[in-house]
């Protein structure tokens, strides 16, 4: 059984920026893909970003080239860094392994 934990959501203007992390509750040198999902009110879950084992990554087209993903094995973490934030990024922002295994989402809130 593995456990997801996010952290690092909040409130911040246009053009912010936010780093969220996904603690997981056990290794993560074995997992093969981990990724950032998020549902914004009365819209389906969508996919943020994706990280394979190896390090390779795909992101929506929505956030490319403001988004970074990254993963740390040492520390079971996975990362999303968020720049230039723009209204519509704002959603509960979910991490996810496979298993499927989801955490428990933070809220990010875009606004002035």
């Amino acid at each position: 059984q593995v456990q997801l934990v996010e952290s690092g959501g909040g409130l911040v203007q246009p053009g912010g920026s936010l780093n969220l992390s996904c603690a997981a509750s056990g290794s993560i040198s074995s997992m093969y893909a981990m990724a950032w999902y998020r549902q914004a009110p009365g819209k389906q879950r969508e996919l943020v970003a994706l990280i394979m084992v190896g390090g390779k990554t795909n992101y929506a087209d929505s956030v490319k080239g403001r988004f970074t993903i990254s993963r740390d094995n040492a520390k079971n973490a996975v990362y999303l860094q968020m720049n230039n934030l723009k209204p519509e990024d704002t959603a509960v922002y979910y991490c996810w392994t496979m298993g499927p295994y989801w955490g428990q989402g933070t809220q990010v809130t875009v606004s002035s």
